[in-house]
């Protein structure tokens, strides 16, 4: 089958295309014929090793050679134990501590699947698992009327926290370079602002939540901008950022009533169908910068590196 392969941390150009045997299943899991793949911020880390904590897969080179965690697909084989799922069924998800999606064929656990309905595209269906389930968390108990910001947020997954926000009547404020503004307020962004003019974290008081998806801040430097009561989620970014940001939390929600920490997502099937649910209602769906066919997942994976797209960058396998 062909695949791309990484075999070690490096750039795009550490990354190829090549043939590779296709996977045989364990009793447990299923045999997907890949059909789309997106790219989310965590494939950039783990293609370049950075921050730090995207070597605990493997600290010299990673541990599955084939990126790629968001697939949707078709069922081709099941191991004799698995019941869920059979040939020719259409799943998607997120393939946590698997990875390998980047390839004609995956082998993977049946519990992190998820069917996929059949009016969904095949790449629209795979920009949701990790964008969606992060958007759905991150937004969850939000009220109308509240003041949301979105840092980072014309990435991957930031259109889907402003869409989500949105939805639940939040007014979103949403932070990327001043050339990504137009696209923010297309995704739904009430406001914007670009990041080299002007600083969110100076604001004060202002902000019922700050869904940091960039996160280089202190947590003693964003907690200023949150009203009281208000709530910091620190979703991706630096690692001392992230140790900073789980120890000081705690001490600064007993001070001063405001929290600051960081977003945990559980693997969810539940919490895919729900938010794929409001994308089937068109409450909400993933915005797709451009599609790669396999062969051109290399140029696909330099985009992500270089942070310029709008939105999700979808492979797509023939």
């Amino acid at each position: 089958m062909r695949a791309v392969i990484q075999d070690r941390y490096g750039s795009a150009d550490d990354v190829e295309v090549a043939d590779l045997p296709e996977p045989v299943p364990a009793d447990d899991e299923v045999l997907v014929r890949v059909r789309a793949v997106s790219l989310n911020g965590s494939d950039r880390e783990n293609l370049t090793g950075s921050p730090g904590y995207a070597r605990l897969g493997g600290l010299r080179r990673p541990r599955h050679p084939v990126p790629g965690s968001d697939v949707a697909g078709t069922v081709v084989a099941v191991g004799t134990s698995v019941t869920e799922y059979a040939p020719g069924d259409d799943v998607f998800g997120e393939l946590a501590g698997y990875r390998g999606g980047l390839a004609e064929y995956v082998a993977t656990s049946p519990r992190l699947l998820a069917r996929k309905p059949p009016a969904l595209p095949f790449a629209e269906a795979a920009a949701i698992p990790q964008a969606g389930g992060i958007a759905l968390r991150a937004t969850r108990g939000l009220r109308p009327g509240d003041q949301v910001l979105v840092n980072g947020a014309g990435g991957a997954g930031g259109a889907f926290v402003i869409g989500l926000a949105r939805h639940l009547g939040a007014r979103v404020t949403a932070v990327d370079r001043a050339d990504k503004s137009g696209h923010l307020l297309r995704a739904g962004a009430d406001d914007t602002i670009a990041f080299e003019r002007s600083d969110w974290a100076d604001q004060r008081d202002r902000y019922d939540r700050v869904v940091d998806l960039v996160a280089h801040r202190s947590p003693y430097r964003v907690h200023g901008a949150l009203r009281p009561g208000g709530s910091y989620l620190m979703v991706g970014g630096r690692t001392r950022v992230l140790l900073g940001t789980a120890v000081a939390g705690p001490v600064l929600r007993r001070l001063t009533g405001k929290r600051v920490g960081v977003l945990m997502v559980p693997q969810s099937r539940a919490d895919l169908e729900e938010v794929t649910a409001l994308v089937t209602a068109g409450a909400v769906g993933p915005v797709i910068d451009e599609v790669y066919p396999l062969e051109e997942a290399p140029t696909a994976l330099a985009r992500l590196a270089a942070g310029d797209s709008l939105g999700k960058l979808v492979v797509t396998v023939p």
